[in-house]
């Protein structure tokens, strides 16, 4: 189901109450700063349905791994980013009856997510089961500020009666995971303590010592004035709270603020957390929610500077991009390279807060593009301090020789995922943790990098297809059996396309990469070669491989085939079933998925929107034509493939319908899982297909360029990206595209519409 979200260019706006849209609205709605994050929870009680989730970064716990038959090479755990201390909590009490908007009348609703400030603001009126009538405001934030806080401004006034309003404002450490594979409770108490107007509580992961400490520090005031009012202290296992009761006149305000620190000892020692937090809340409590929220304010206003994208003349999509770009900025900071970008990122549990494949293959151009390129370094950085990690996970499969296997589902670098055709068989996320490194490389200039720390992973990624590929006689080249592609509507395959093109691309690359520190980089060539116990007889096997490597091909069609014996699958498009069968993950069997065209993600369009410079247009064209109308886009990471390809072929219906699919995924819950958590990855697929898809940006080793259309009901479109130092403004109107540099003192060489330039910052390009 839609939640009816309101057209809004700045704004997620939902105008009424749905008790079946609740959940859904909690994702759409969170809220988060890299560090912290928060679905958009109600702060007093609810008895309908919710997911009340208040999540850290890089705090996770090794959930013990379930399934029916265990397989040799299973991970023992899964590990999931933790549901931690409910800091919002707000119980409320009007003359003894519990504020429940379940149980309510609700005689107007509001929720906004600001997204251009990053607040949260709901506006209610409800009459209680008593007749009462109330008006109820909330505003809420994570400040990008102060990393540590988090602020809640909540007020009740009632409207026609005079009466007693008691406000509980609390931390709650239990707390459980809707996740959990056992039901189990991840964490274990440490303290907690209950003072008048504040209070904390400490708790620590089972199994991993991680330690987190949550400090309270609560202000009432009515009518704007702090009143001196004694709360009640209450403290009890894992909980603190104030309770505060004030009588209140018809038409007055009471209101209560507060002022939250939450942090874990992968910041501070044990011993200075409550310290540091209290330090935190209680200074936040004497700056004052307003000057506080300011300052928030103020560091969006400097994201949404570089990487904001403008539309004119389309407000859902507008929305749905700002949406997305939000969405990513909250979600990752890039501060930290011990942290990376899950999927659902602080909007809910599904695939446990983890780190996947998506960050190299659609992430990293967005944070290359939008920020200081030190934020997607740091991701690179990540997969090579896991390194390790990735030659035991490969070596507990088989593998020797320092070859490498990244894992699907990571937060350490060690594999805890564990379904057989995931786990052991979709190992093309290999090649996209190569490929990062090369678009890196590529849009930075920085080989330095590739040097130091780069070529460590790609050639443990090269050692791992060496051996991953075995020789056929019968086809007399090399092949690769029983794997899974992106499209996980077939598993167990082989000679997947998109898998064999990864593999000879990444042994290539790597064999470049080697040559160019021998050829430029003399002095680090032997120390290479020696830090990585390489020997050049081994690059006689990647040539040969590369040379030799089987891919599936219909002459007749002149398509690349998905796999071996696509073509006897019975091939039907989409447009031919009935509704109803979608999404048919949720309809059919999974025998019968498997056995069917249909085609969960772009697979072999995958390939060719990595490389597509090797492929002509007519290739291009058909297979996106043979693909596009049997791909169901039950992945969100699919559309906006098409869309970057639609675009390039010149089908601009196409690639607008997907741009509307990838914007507006979670606004307009195509996929029917909303409520699960937004799809944070993949909202790096809506910047591209503005970006690469529209504006048909792509780099080179030399230049950048441009190739722009414009969607038919768009007057135009603009977007500033960060390159090589230079702050790029791109404009593309109905009377045609301008690139200027608004920032920047370097000659940047740029192709646009097939021509070249020589961009300056005093010499703008405009082409009509």
């Amino acid at each position: 189901m839609k939640c009816n979200v309101k057209l809004d260019p700045w704004k997620i706006i939902l105008d009424h109450y749905d008790e079946h849209e609740v959940e859904i609205a909690e994702s759409l709605l969170s809220i988060g700063n890299g560090c912290l994050g928060q679905r958009a929870n109600f702060e007093e009680s609810y008895s309908g349905r919710t997911l009340r989730g208040s999540y850290i970064a890089g705090v996770y716990y090794p959930d013990k791994t379930r399934v029916g038959w265990w397989k040799n090479g299973y991970p023992e755990y899964f590990a999931k980013v933790l549901n931690s201390t409910n800091w919002i909590g707000i119980n409320v009490t009007i003359d003894d009856e519990t504020l429940d908007l379940a149980k309510c009348t609700i005689l107007n609703y509001y929720h906004e997510l600001d997204m251009k400030n990053g607040v949260l603001t709901r506006n209610v009126t409800c009459k209680l089961q008593n007749n009462k009538e109330i008006e109820l405001k909330a505003v809420r934030f994570i400040s990008m500020d102060e990393k540590a806080l988090g602020a809640v401004r909540y007020s009740i006034k009632p409207l026609n009666f005079d009466g007693t309003i008691t406000f509980e404002s609390y931390l709650d450490g239990n707390v459980v995971n809707s996740d959990s594979n056992y039901d189990e409770i991840f964490w274990n108490r440490i303290d907690e303590k209950s003072y008048e107007n504040e209070g904390y509580v400490m708790m620590e992961t089972k199994k991993l010592p991680f330690m987190v400490c949550s400090y309270l520090t609560s202000v009432l005031t009515v009518n704007g004035e702090k009143i001196s009012c004694k709360p009640e202290v209450v403290e009890r296992d894992k909980f603190v709270s104030d309770v505060y009761s004030v009588d209140v006149k018809k038409g007055e305000v009471a209101q209560i603020e507060k002022f939250v620190a939450t942090t874990s000892n992968r910041y501070y020692e044990n011993s200075d957390l409550v310290e540091k937090t209290k330090g935190i809340s209680n200074t936040a409590c004497e700056t004052g929610f307003d000057a506080l929220l300011e300052a928030h304010s103020n560091v969006w206003a400097k994201t949404w500077n570089t990487c904001d994208i403008k539309i004119d003349g389309d407000v859902a999509a507008q929305q749905g991009i700002r949406f997305n770009i939000f969405q990513l900025m909250q979600t990752y900071t890039g501060e930290d390279s011990r942290l990376n970008i899950g999927p659902k990122g602080f909007t809910g549990e599904k695939y446990g807060g983890s780190t996947y494949w998506d960050t190299e293959a659609y992430c990293i151009p967005f944070y290359m593009s939008t920020c200081d390129s030190e934020v997607a370094r740091n991701l690179l950085v990540y997969r090579h301090n896991q390194l390790d990690r990735a030659i035991e996970n490969a070596e507990k499969l088989g593998f020797t020789n320092g070859a490498a296997l990244y894992p699907m589902v990571t937060m350490n670098g060690e594999e805890c995922h564990n379904e057989w055709e995931i786990t052991f068989e979709e190992i093309h996320r290999n090649g996209a943790i190569a490929y990062a490194v090369d678009f890196y490389e590529r849009y930075t200039g920085d080989f330095d990098y590739v040097v130091e720390k780069g070529i460590d992973v790609i050639v443990g990624i090269s050692r791992f297809w060496a051996q991953r590929v075995n020789f056929s006689k019968a086809k007399n080249k090399y092949v690769m059996l029983g794997v899974t592609g992106p499209n996980e509507y077939e598993n167990n395959v082989n000679n997947n396309w998109y898998t064999n093109k990864m593999a000879t691309w990444t042994l290539k690359y790597t064999l470049r990469c080697l040559n160019k520190i021998k050829e430029e980089y003399a002095d680090n060539y032997s120390t290479v070669m020696e830090r990585l116990n390489l020997k050049e007889d081994e690059f006689d096997k990647w040539n040969d491989i590369i040379d030799n490597m089987y891919f599936p091909y219909d002459e007749e069609l002149g398509v690349f085939l998905q796999q071996d014996n696509f073509l006897d699958k019975e091939i039907l498009p989409v447009k031919d079933l009935e509704k109803s069968n979608l999404p048919l993950n949720q309809n059919w069997s999974w025998d019968r998925i498997l056995r069917s065209c249909y085609i969960k993600q772009a697979d072999v369009l995958q390939g060719i929107y990595f490389f597509e410079d090797e492929y002509d247009m007519e290739t291009i064209e058909k297979n996106f034509n043979f693909y596009e109308p049997i791909t169901v886009h039950e992945s969100s990471l699919s559309p906006c493939v098409h869309n970057i390809l639609a675009a390039k072929i010149n089908n601009p219906d196409k690639a607008y319908e997907m741009y509307l699919r990838t914007s507006r995924l979670d606004l307009d819950n195509y996929n029917n899982d909303s409520e699960d958590g937004c799809h944070i990855t993949s909202m790096a697929g809506t910047w591209l297909s503005i970006v690469q898809g529209f504006a048909g940006m792509r780099v080179r080793h030399e230049h950048i360029e441009f190739n722009p259309t414009l969607p038919e009901n768009w007057n135009g479109y603009n977007f500033k990206i960060l390159y090589k130092g230079n702050n790029l403004l791109v404009s593309v109107t109905k009377e045609g595209t301008e690139i200027s540099v608004l920032e920047g003192n370097d000659t940047i060489d740029v192709v646009l519409n097939g021509k070249s330039f020589k961009l300056a910052n005093s010499n703008p390009i405009k082409i009509n």
